[in-house]
């Protein structure tokens, strides 16, 4: 038995919802169904943001938030200028859920949990009639005419209009594949560095605000690094994750880095500084208080790293040892050894070809009433809530052209 629906939506996360719930509030008159492979539905909404949802990111400005996207920037604009951030807090405030924004932009729900966003979409999906079915697993997509035909383990179904937003799921890309599309092979998007180095084995927990280069590419990003039990974390890092994620694949996730614990301070400029402080401090301890901005376990590493032991005195520095501190503090060369996924919000860089959509609609240029929403596309974004973001304005626009 076939079932018959105006409109499939395979994939039950973010934004199979929104897409859903957008199309039937828009016409209420179309049947419309969500196909979820899992025995629950919105997974990812559930533990994003450390179990809070983090739903969007306070930048209200289309050219400003494209900026954030290592892929996708160019083709985003457009997209943005329909439906952004600010169409977001909207949007969740007209079906019952206000939003808050920290201090670093990042929106979440005032009850601080995710679970007042599954249960909006929930309420939406049954007030509305879509029809939500779990354990479905796509087996199989047809073209027949003026259908489409998807086959799951267990059931046929019929629609006019077929939208996937099935995230980073390769054997729906391997039919995709099938049908002629192009898929950018995927790779890890979003993840910390594995460092094992004496300087920071004991300093787990520690933050600083630094710059941080991938030596021999033009990687760099600036912002808060951690220091974690495995290595370093942080914006900083992960920022450097996500531009960098082909490039560090391709390295096998083994190079060096340079980080700059003072952020963006010059090397000369810091060695005069040392130079001061010699005079001013010459009979004070070097390695007890940090005259920087660093916590002092970090200086006091950082000063036993360039050869002074812990009890020398500011006068008793030889020009070497303010050269070799100065270098550490601003040019500190580390060596990574692999990656560890950051927290459960695994993301990936890859998916269709952006060419081959129409970003006005999100529709396949390749095939008529076939859509795409969310991360199929090969459009991933920096962690803060942006990922969600391109999630609620591709299902918005999707729901617009349908």
């Amino acid at each position: 038995m076939n079932q018959n629906f105006d409109i499939i939506i395979v994939g039950g996360g973010a934004a199979g919802f929104f897409t859903a719930i957008n199309i039937v509030e828009k016409n209420p008159k179309l049947k419309v169904a969500i196909l979820e492979r899992g025995a629950e539905v919105l997974q990812k909404v559930r533990i994003s943001g450390g179990g809070r949802c983090n739903v969007t990111h306070a930048c209200f400005e289309p050219n400003e938030l494209v900026k954030f996207y290592p892929r996708g920037e160019k083709e985003l604009r457009g997209p943005f200028h329909q439906f952004c951030s600010g169409d977001t807090i909207e949007w969740f405030e007209r079906h019952g859920v206000e939003l808050k924004i920290e201090a670093d932009g990042r929106m979440f729900p005032v009850s601080n949990s995710s679970q007042t966003i599954i249960d909006c979409f929930l309420k939406a999906t049954q007030k509305l009639g879509i029809a939500v079915v779990t354990g479905q697993s796509v087996q199989s997509i047809f073209k027949k005419e003026h259908e489409w035909k998807i086959e799951t383990q267990t059931e046929n179904y019929l629609a006019e209009k077929l939208i996937l937003a099935t995230g980073s799921n390769p054997k729906v890309w391997e039919m995709l594949q099938s049908f002629g599309h192009a898929v950018v092979s995927p790779v890890p998007s979003l993840f910390t560095f594995n460092i094992k180095d004496s300087r920071i084995k004991e300093l787990p927990g520690v933050a600083a605000q630094v710059t941080v280069k991938v030596k021999d590419t033009k990687l760099s990003s600036t912002g808060p690094l951690l220091i974690t039990h495995w290595g370093m974390s942080g914006p900083a890092i992960l920022k450097l994750s996500a531009w960098g994620a082909r490039i560090l694949h391709d390295k096998n996730y083994q190079f060096t880095i340079f980080v700059n614990w003072l952020n963006d301070a010059d090397k000369e400029d810091v060695e005069k500084k040392l130079k001061d402080l010699k005079q001013e401090h010459a009979k004070k301890s070097v390695s007890k208080k940090s005259p920087f901005e660093l916590t002092n376990r970090l200086w006091e590493s950082l000063v036993l790293a360039s050869g002074i032991e812990a009890e020398t005195k500011w006068a008793d520095l030889s020009k070497i040892q303010l050269q070799n501190l100065a270098n550490q503090l601003t040019d500190g060369t580390f060596q990574v050894n692999g990656k560890s996924t950051f927290k459960e919000e695994f993301v990936t860089a890859g998916g269709i070809d952006l060419k081959e959509i129409n970003f006005k609609t999100m529709e396949s240029k390749l095939h008529e009433n076939l859509y795409f929403a969310g991360e199929i596309v090969n459009i991933d974004a920096i962690t803060g809530g942006f990922n969600f973001q391109n999630a609620w304005t591709s299902g918005f626009i999707v729901a617009n052209a349908v």
